[in-house]
């Protein structure tokens, strides 16, 4: 038997009640008198028959039940509102809305737009960056650049490209009193690392390179994000591990230089996701054939 839905108001005066634990502040967002808040609470408790707040002298809280319903009731909220902006707009087919990483979009992505633009004049990019994987079900995004392995269930993934890991300078570290030569050099030089997911580039790299790992730990400079870390080398603060995606047109246009042939493959790449099982868009579709074709050098 399928049970039945309570107030729609009862749940919004709820949502709004349990976020800033005020009847007053409810009524005052949802544009009603506090009166209307405490009589759609009462009745919502009504239809549930359990009690929802624990109403104090100056204090408002949570029971047990309502704590857990909260995060259900919250998501249905905010399921309905992206499903009605989704509805509401009127240019959704010529909108494509694209997530990725911030250093890959300042780094490799927006420089290369431009050659998009001029092949799909009728398509408006709007890039979106976060550390996040993005959830296809809520996030109104229509396709990510994902680094990874390729295995995301219920996404199609399609390969783009994958880096090498190797240091990368100024290229006046090559020259002065103590140039950069070999990489035993490289303990007299700051090294700039970047934290999270590239935390352990440099111990990796000089494994690889035959040299003692901790050298990695001597006094650097750690950036949050890779472009920050990359524009430091270029300024010749320091020597950078570099990722073939993020350096490759700093190196193209002099701005960087590699000092040693040692590079390590990476073990993993860039992919294109987008949900399976929906119709594709033809944005979508343009902006794939563009982008696999980019990866490839023909972009």
């Amino acid at each position: 038997m399928t049970a039945r839905l309570p107030s729609l108001n009862g749940l919004r005066a709820f949502e709004a009640a349990a976020r800033h634990l005020s009847f007053t502040l409810a009524a005052s967002e949802l544009n009603v008198t506090q009166t209307a808040i405490s009589h759609q609470i009462r009745r919502l408790e009504e239809e549930l028959g359990i009690r929802l707040f624990i109403r104090q002298n100056r204090a408002l809280a949570l029971t047990p039940e309502a704590r857990d319903y909260l995060p259900g009731v919250r998501a249905a909220f905010n399921d309905l509102r992206l499903a009605t902006d989704r509805l509401l707009r009127k240019d959704d087919d010529k909108v494509l809305t694209v997530s990725t990483l911030a250093s890959l979009a300042a780094k490799w992505l927006l420089p290369r737009l431009t050659d998009f633009q001029e092949q799909h004049p009728g398509i408006d990019v709007r890039i979106t960056t976060s550390t996040s994987l993005v959830d296809f079900q809520r996030d109104n995004v229509d396709a990510a650049i994902r680094y990874g392995r390729g295995q995301w269930p219920g996404l199609r993934a399609d390969w783009l490209m994958a880096d090498e890991l190797f240091p990368v300078c100024s290229p006046s570290l090559l020259r002065g009193d103590k140039p950069l030569r070999q990489p035993e050099d490289l303990r007299g030089y700051p090294l700039l690392h970047t934290s999270n997911a590239n935390s352990d580039d440099w111990r990796l790299w000089l494994t690889a390179a035959g040299l003692p790992a901790d050298i990695a730990r001597q006094p650097g400079i750690t950036f949050d994000m890779i472009f920050m870390t990359i524009q430091a080398a270029i300024d010749g603060i320091g020597v950078a591990m570099g990722r073939t995606s993020y350096v490759q047109d700093d190196i193209a246009k002099g701005r960087l230089v590699v000092p040693f042939k040692i590079a390590l493959p990476a073990d993993a790449g860039f992919y294109l996701v987008a949900p399976e099982g929906r119709r594709e868009a033809p944005k979508l579709a343009a902006f794939r054939q563009w982008l696999v074709a980019a990866t490839q050098n023909k972009a």
